[in-house]
C-alpha cells in the first residue's frame, strides 16, 4: 500500500507552523502577486499540478519572519515547499528560476524535449533573471516607487535606456514567432512577460521606454494576458478582504 505523499511530511518545516497547510498533500506557495510571484502561479496555473498559496505579506514582515528565514534566508518571494519531491522526499525551494526548472522538470511541461531547444529556452529563462528583472525593476523603483522623488534623473535614465535595449532585444526575437521559442508557449514566456506586463502597467513606463516601437512584444504580451491560466495566476494569492 503506497503511503506516498505523506499528508504529515511537511511537519519537520518551520514555515508550516505560522502558515498551516489546509492541504499538506499538495505544493504549498509562499508568494505575492509581483512579476516573481506570478511567474510561478500562472506555471502552476498552466500545467495543473495542485497547490496551495499563503500570502506572505510585506507590511507584516512576513518576509523576515524565522519561520519564512527557514525556508528562504534570502527573505524574498516566491518560495515552494513540495511535499511530492525527489524520490518522494519533501523538497523546499526558492529563487523564481529555478522554481520555474523544478516545475517544468516534475510535470514534463514548458520545456522542449529536444536537448538543444531546452538549452536555449533555459538561456532566455537566464537572460530574463540577470537582465529584464532587475532592470526593469530599477526603472520601477525610480519612476514609480520612492526614487521618483530623486532630483537627479540620471539613474533613473540608465536603468530606463537600459530596459529599452532589452524590449528591442526581445522585440527583434518575438519577430515572426508567436512566443520566445516560436510555436512552443515555455517557461521563457513564463518568466519574462509579467516583468514587461509590470513595466507597462503598474509602473507606468510605457512612455519612458517608449513602448509603442516594440509591437511584437506587444502582440504577444497580449496573447499571454489573454490565456485564461495567465488571468488566474496574475491574481495569485487574491488580495486580503
Amino acid at each position: 500500500m503506497s503511503t506516498f505523499p505523506r499528508t504529515d511530511a511537511l511537519d519537520a518545516y518551520p514555515v508550516t507552523t505560522k502558515w498551516p497547510p489546509r492541504h499538506p498533500e499538495r505544493l504549498q506557495l509562499y508568494s505575492l502577486p509581483t512579476p516573481n510571484g506570478v511567474k510561478i502561479s500562472i506555471a502552476l496555473e498552466e500545467t495543473g499540478l495542485p497547490y496551495e498559496v499563503h500570502r506572505v505579506s510585506f507590511d507584516a514582515r512576513d518576509q523576515f519572519s524565522p519561520e519564512f528565514l527557514a525556508l528562504n534566508p534570502n527573505n524574498k518571494i516566491p518560495a515552494i515547499l513540495d511535499p511530492d519531491g525527489p524520490g518522494g522526499k519533501p523538497q523546499a525551494l526558492w529563487e523564481s528560476g529555478a522554481i520555474l526548472l523544478y516545475l517544468a522538470e516534475k510535470t514534463g511541461q514548458l520545456l522542449p524535449a529536444d536537448p538543444a531547444l531546452r538549452w536555449e529556452t533555459v538561456q532566455w529563462l537566464m537572460w530574463q533573471m540577470g537582465g529584464v528583472g532587475p532592470m526593469f525593476g530599477q526603472v520601477g523603483f525610480f519612476h514609480f516607487f520612492a526614487g521618483k522623488d530623486y532630483e537627479d534623473k540620471r539613474p533613473r535614465d540608465r536603468y530606463v535606456a537600459e530596459a529599452a535595449r532589452l524590449l528591442a532585444v526581445l522585440d527583434a526575437r518575438l519577430e515572426g514567432r508567436a512566443w520566445v521559442m516560436g510555436d512552443a508557449y515555455t517557461l521563457a514566456d513564463i518568466a519574462i512577460l509579467p516583468w514587461v506586463n509590470n513595466l507597462v502597467t503598474r509602473y507606468g513606463a510605457g512612455e519612458l521606454v517608449g513602448w509603442p516601437r516594440y509591437t511584437q512584444v506587444a502582440r504577444v504580451l497580449d496573447a499571454f494576458k489573454a490565456r485564461p491560466a495567465v488571468q488566474r495566476g496574475l491574481k495569485v494569492p487574491a488580495a486580503p478582504q
